[in-house]
């Protein structure tokens, strides 16, 4: 096994592969900016190394001088977590022409399914479904609008060379297509520095199920089941879960077979997660792959006991797959909230600033997956994804219950954050009924923030109990020599009554 791993990333999927590793006998490389000195992952690590200004430009994204840490610390393989450079094809072959082992796809994989045309055009060469649209970038706005009259409105207008969300634009008429290609346009070049969209038919009432696969150097491919991703804001998931409560067992053959099929099309190697849309007549067709660790794994693990960082590394060093499709067995429901540093109620506006009070809830079947501690400075450089709060129980509705406890219990002090909105959409009747689609947080957008409105006091009593167990800790900050520290009471009294009006 690899004795040494270099993590480039941050954060809380920094802090989650280096536990793994650590499990696994094998020390750990952090690299870090200017930002980030004392952030968690750097202080869990063998060896930190600094390597730049805050901006992940500058820094995270920087991969010669990440190569060159690898080198000087002799690390034997890079993961790269998600985001950043996970996806990135010139990094993944500079990372194996060093003589190093990327943990991850083969850049040709990577180069195949990151190009969402170009993955498009691979499924058209297989038995998988894929949604009608078209298999070129959009060159000519008149051919594209005759293309699109052909589809039938609505469409979408996506971004060739990226996801989440931007890039993407719907056109519900002949009249708003070339602004919508020209905005769509501009996003998906300042977001991926490549302008290319292409058009894709939009489903009503759609469901956005991802199947999670496991392959291995030695033509070995299977799926861990599904998690189910429909609930969503600006087409970023917020909650997610596993086993879906849309799928049947029949439906979930098919779609972990054609999982399995896109992987093998690529020559697919070690996690990756493939992205389907499901119409509400349970058709269903293919979306996108995601060529690394998904933010929602930590699901899958729960509900069927498989380490996938670990499975990953085993991949990388050339193992064999430990677990045929017949040894996977999903056991209960686990539901995730992402706990993001954002303002629900304005509109999700991003939130920085000190941590100043932590409560993170525990108990029976709770797990957080973060890299956050009291005094910790959330800055405006980096996803403002604090960490993920993943709950198990038997059933969905135990798993669900289980979320809303702790949930309540979750209190981050001195910056917004989603913890109520989570809270909100847990106990929402619809959600808790399921199915839902992708159309839930529109449909419902009101519902949810009036009852944000009405949490405030539950907020406050959690707010009080915590400040109370700190208040040994902020007495001695009251008579701290540094003046923004001597202030940290009286602003946390003005943050709560603020939070209450």
């Amino acid at each position: 096994m690899f004795k040494k791993i270099l993590v480039a990333n941050r954060g809380e999927i920094a802090l989650r592969v280096m536990r793994t590793c650590r499990e696994l006998d094998i020390e750990v490389v952090a690299v870090y900016s200017e930002a980030d000195r004392t952030a968690p992952h750097v202080l869990f690590a063998d060896e930190a190394y600094l390597i730049g200004p805050a901006p992940s430009t500058e820094s995270y994204l920087k991969y010669e001088k990440i190569l060159e840490i690898a080198q000087i610390s002799q690390s034997e393989a890079i993961h790269p977590g998600y985001g950043f450079l996970s996806e990135n094809t010139d990094f993944a072959k500079q990372v194996t022409d060093a003589g190093l082992v990327f943990i991850g796809p083969p850049a040709q994989a990577i180069k195949t399914m990151g190009d969402k045309t170009m993955a498009r055009q691979s499924m058209l060469l297989t038995d998988v479904p894929v949604v009608p649209g078209t298999e070129e970038p959009i060159e000519n706005i008149e051919d594209a609008l005759h293309v699109a009259k052909g589809i039938g409105f609505p469409v979408l207008i996506k971004a060739a060379g990226g996801g989440g969300g931007k890039g993407m634009r719907i056109v519900d008429s002949a009249d708003t297509f070339e602004s919508a290609v020209g905005k769509a346009q501009r996003e998906s070049q300042s977001a991926f520095g490549d302008g290319r969209v292409y058009i894709e038919k939009y489903l009503e009432e759609p469901h956005h199920i991802e199947f999670q696969i496991l392959a291995d150097t030695h033509g070995n491919i299977i799926h861990l089941n599904e998690r189910e991703c429909s609930i969503q804001r600006r087409y970023q998931k917020v909650i997610e879960e596993s086993p879906s409560p849309f799928i049947d067992d029949g439906l979930r053959q098919k779609m972990g077979q054609a999982a399995v099929e896109t992987a093998r099309s690529c020559a697919y190697v070690g996690a990756g997660t493939v992205e389907f849309l499901v119409d509400k007549y349970k058709n269903f067709y293919f979306l996108e792959m995601n060529t690394r660790l998904q933010v929602e794994h930590p699901v899958t693990e729960m509900v069927t006991g498989i380490d996938l960082v670990a499975e990953q590394i085993r991949i990388a060093y050339g193992e064999v797959l430990s677990i045929q499709q017949e040894d996977v067995q999903v056991s209960g429901h686990a539901v995730e909230c992402r706990i993001y540093a954002e303002d629900a109620s304005n509109d999700f506006t991003p939130s920085t600033g000190e941590i100043l009070m932590l409560q993170i809830p525990d108990g029976a079947g709770t797990r957080f997956d973060g890299a956050i501690r009291q005094g910790l400075e959330i800055t405006p450089y980096y996803d403002p994804m604090l960490g993920k709060l993943i709950c198990w129980a038997t059933d969905r509705e135990a798993a669900l219950n289980r979320s809303e406890r702790a949930l309540r219990e979750f209190y981050i002090g001195g910056i917004e954050t989603t913890i109520q909105f989570c809270r909100e959409v847990i106990k929402h009747p619809v959600f808790r009924v399921g199915p839902y689609d992708t159309h839930f947080y529109n449909q419902h957008k009101d519902e949810l923030h009036a009852g944000l409105a009405s949490l405030t006091d539950e907020v406050l009593l959690v707010a009080g109990g915590t400040l109370y167990r700190h208040r040994d800790q902020l007495k001695h900050a009251s008579h701290s020599e540094n003046s923004n520290k001597r202030t940290r009471s009286s602003w946390v009294t003005t943050q709560m009554g603020r939070q209450s009006s």
